[in-house]
């Protein structure tokens, strides 16, 4: 698990420079007015950090409205692509989603959140808001729940202290000892269930990827519908599928 920067060290321009970025993203485009009410700076200050990432290339100016820039996608894909087994994921997300016409999907945990980095959907999954470089929580998730069950209680238990245990669903585990008793089931069984735990009405199982020397460095999972993800075909030939083919990539990594 990666943690936070310590205060101590943070420099208080680049988070605002972050969280101006954000604001852009997350409302699709804003001018400085809207970006300096938003964030409580100076219209003035504000500009400042516009017009230097847009020197820089980072954003894109439409009239008023500043955009996030194209720039953004050569940092994001050398995320995506920096460790031979994430682009080995990609090729195993693929396949799971063209065998189970269902969306698959492969997780990392960055900053103790989960993050998904590849994501393919099958001729009948449903779409969902899980884009790639979505965050979200991994105790909510069967890709999340399978990477906390091979990272240390140490690891587990700063997770928790740092993001909670938020009930997303009615179907959450949103206590601590009852998520640890979860974590068990899932080493023991090697894989883990979601069931409508992030989103009401979908089901998910998820197998973390584990390298003998790195230990965990993600999960596949697939998830679909509940009317469909269901009886021996959620219970056994999934978990059953997902298993080899995580096997398969671990083969393929410890011996490219």
């Amino acid at each position: 698990m990666e943690s936070k920067c310590n205060a101590a060290r943070s420099v208080k321009s680049v988070h605002r420079a972050m969280s101006i970025v954000e604001q852009i993203r997350e409302t699709g485009g804003a001018t400085v007015t809207e970006l300096a009410a938003e964030s409580d700076l100076a219209k003035s200050t504000v500009h400042g950090y516009l017009a230097t990432m847009h020197d820089e290339g980072y954003l894109v100016k439409d009239g008023t409205d500043y955009h996030v820039g194209t720039k953004f996608l050569r940092l994001g894909e050398h995320s995506r692509t920096r460790r031979q087994e994430y682009s080995m994921a990609a090729e195993k997300v693929t396949d799971l989603a063209d065998r189970t016409d269902e969306r698959a999907q492969f997780v990392v945990e960055e900053h103790g959140r989960g993050v998904f980095l590849y994501r393919k959907t099958g001729e009948h999954a449903v779409e969902t808001n899980s884009g790639t470089g979505k965050r979200m929580y991994l105790h909510s998730t069967a890709a999340g729940k399978s990477i906390l069950a091979h990272l240390t209680r140490e690891n587990v238990e700063a997770i928790i202290d740092e993001w909670g245990l938020p009930a997303i669903t009615e179907n959450t585990i949103s206590n601590r000892e009852a998520l640890f008793d979860e974590l068990e089931a899932i080493r023991d069984r090697g894989y883990a269930f979601n069931h409508e735990e992030n989103i009401e009405g979908l089901h998910a199982v998820g197998a973390p990827l584990v390298l003998d020397e790195q230990g965990v460095i993600g999960a596949l999972s697939i998830s679909g519908p509940t009317h469909r993800m269901k009886g021996d075909w959620f219970d056994r030939e999934l978990p059953d599928r997902l298993l080899g083919i995580v096997n398969e990539l671990e083969l393929n990594i410890a011996y490219n």
